[in-house]
């Protein structure tokens, strides 16, 4: 079970990570993305194919985000002067073009040239290695720090929705409608936070490569998320939001509304790029048909469902479509008799449903403004 755990939370922070860099792009620019996987499918075949050419894992990594930003350049120059449809049906083209292409050319697998069609296997993995007693008991104090600042910031997160605002009429008292559904989001995230940290510690000190592999992706992702954070309510941030609402105003204020959405896909890409390294590292061995263009829509969900335009709510969408992926797959079997086939068709149309009655009930997401909403537009 504990193993299983770290399994849940590398693949929950490595597509909360995925997420956030379409969150960027639509959530916050108003960019229509469909093909969001071709970014992750650059980053994870430049990782492991550098890697195997004895480049490090980490600077593989980043020259895998910087050919996903490079793609998201190009895609962008070529696109981002139309209208949005076009945006979306070059995406979702590109993403199946990249695909395809690494399907059926020779890669260079080490020393060899390789078809792709056979994937790539025995690459480096961070951490794969068992480090000594000292170097264990320093990543379990990583993870003992990283834990802290997690609950230390979700309770400033619920804090600031009881502090009173400030209005053109005066002081008004804080939304309690949302204090209470920050209250409720942020003692389960600690809940979960608290429970991955226990098998963490657990599976550091008796050391299994995936625990180091967990850490080290919770680690990417809370830089990542402080990062954004830090962006999206700067000045930059700003000018991304008003082109999302309206970029006629921006052009009038003086803003190069290209060069803006181009530097949100870049690093929209450059985000999924990283992703795609922390994917390959889990799987061990990636094939094409790992970056099938579900991956993209299964991300589309995580946005919606936490909530467009909001970081914390995208990391609660990933940790609930999960959480639904893995109870759902353990469960259902012995409610329902049916063959996996039909329970894994059947586990799409509850999600469906219950998207369905999100966006009836609540369709600016979980943690969404509906001030804020780009759908439909």
């Amino acid at each position: 079970m504990i193993e299983y755990l770290i399994f849940l939370a590398i693949s929950t922070a490595t597509f909360a990570l995925f997420s956030l860099g379409l969150n960027l792009q639509w959530g916050f620019t108003g960019l229509i993305n469909f093909g969001h996987i071709a970014f992750m499918t650059l980053g994870a075949y430049t990782t492991v194919l550098l890697s195997l050419r004895g480049v490090p894992l980490f600077i593989a990594a980043l020259i895998g985000a910087a050919v996903a930003a490079l793609l998201g350049l190009i895609i962008g120059l070529a696109t981002l002067r139309l209208r949005e449809d076009y945006l979306a049906i070059v995406t979702i083209g590109t993403g199946e073009l990249i695909r395809l292409v690494v399907n059926n050319q020779e890669l260079p697998v080490g020393d060899t040239w390789v078809s792709g069609a056979f994937g790539v296997q025995s690459y480096p993995i961070p951490f794969s290695t068992q480090p000594n007693l000292v170097f264990r008991l320093g990543m379990i104090g990583v993870l003992t720090l990283l834990l802290a600042i997690t609950i230390f910031s979700l309770w400033r997160w619920i804090r600031v929705a009881q502090k009173p605002q400030v209005a053109d009429s005066g002081y008004r008292v804080g939304n309690k409608q949302e204090f209470i559904s920050r209250l409720v989001v942020g003692s389960i995230l600690g809940l979960l936070a608290l429970l991955i940290y226990i098998s963490g510690v657990i599976t550091l000190y008796n050391y299994i490569p995936k625990a180091g592999l967990m850490l080290l992706s919770l680690l990417v992702l809370a830089l990542v998320f402080w990062r954004l954070e830090y962006l999206v309510r700067s000045p930059w941030g700003r000018v991304l939001k008003a082109i999302r609402e309206d970029e006629e105003i921006p052009k009038a204020m003086g803003k190069n509304v290209f060069w803006y959405k181009l530097q949100s896909l870049m690093l929209g890409g450059a985000i999924a790029g990283v992703a795609g390294a922390f994917f390959a590292w889990q799987i061990s061995a990636i094939y094409p048909d790992n970056f099938q263009p579900q991956l993209t829509f299964d991300s589309w969900i995580m946005v919606i469902l936490g909530g467009s335009g909001n970081n914390v709510g995208t990391i609660l969408g990933a940790v609930i479509y999960f959480a639904y992926d893995a109870i759902t797959r353990e469960l259902l079997p012995k409610i329902i008799p049916l063959d996996e086939a039909r329970l894994g068709a059947f586990r799409i149309m509850v999600i469906g449903l219950i998207l369905m009655v999100l966006m009836i009930w609540r369709p600016q997401g979980i943690l969404g403004k509906k001030e804020e909403l780009t759908l439909g537009k």
